[in-house]
């Protein structure tokens, strides 16, 4: 046996056990304490409609970070869509893609497009304390309105 084929015969199971503890295991979902996840609080103050009635059951939840306020995840009975007021699309999102935590959720990246909900008459606007969304559910055909309270701003110091 050569000298460099013993070496190589001692020194390979080595580098094979170094690569295997140097992989680590990919998420398939990301949470809200990773980077690329998303932490969904409940908002209060929030109202819903649907074809100008309050469902049975609802709640509105929107991001912690201030940047994407123009997120929504509606729950209406045990369905919950995404809003996206800037882009104006709605999403379907499966409650599996939803980890509560508490009365909060994680979740990854909710904003899929194969899961798009076909939606017209988007209309944004400001409706004094609150942001109200509107929009048509082409496959509800109803007409769905959210308003979103505006954000308190301390710094006007009139509250």
């Amino acid at each position: 046996m050569q000298p460099s084929s013993r070496i190589l015969s001692r020194v390979f199971p080595f580098l094979i056990a170094l690569l295997a503890l140097s992989i680590q295991p990919v998420p398939l979902d990301a949470r809200a304490d990773e980077p690329g996840g998303f932490h969904w609080k409940s908002v209060d103050g929030a109202q819903v409609k649907l074809d100008d009635k309050v469902p049975l059951a609802w709640n509105v939840y929107q991001l912690d970070k201030k940047k994407l306020q123009n997120l929504a995840l509606v729950l209406i009975g045990r369905r919950y869509i995404l809003l996206d007021d800037k882009a104006k699309i709605a999403y379907l999102v499966l409650p599996t893609d939803l980890h509560a935590q508490g009365q909060d959720f994680d979740s990854g990246d909710l904003a899929v497009q194969s899961r798009v909900i076909p939606s017209t008459e988007w209309n944004v606007h400001d409706v004094g304390p609150a942001e109200e969304i509107r929009l048509t559910l082409e496959d509800y055909g109803r007409d769905l309105s959210v308003q979103l309270p505006h954000p308190i701003d301390l710094r006007l110091g009139i509250y």
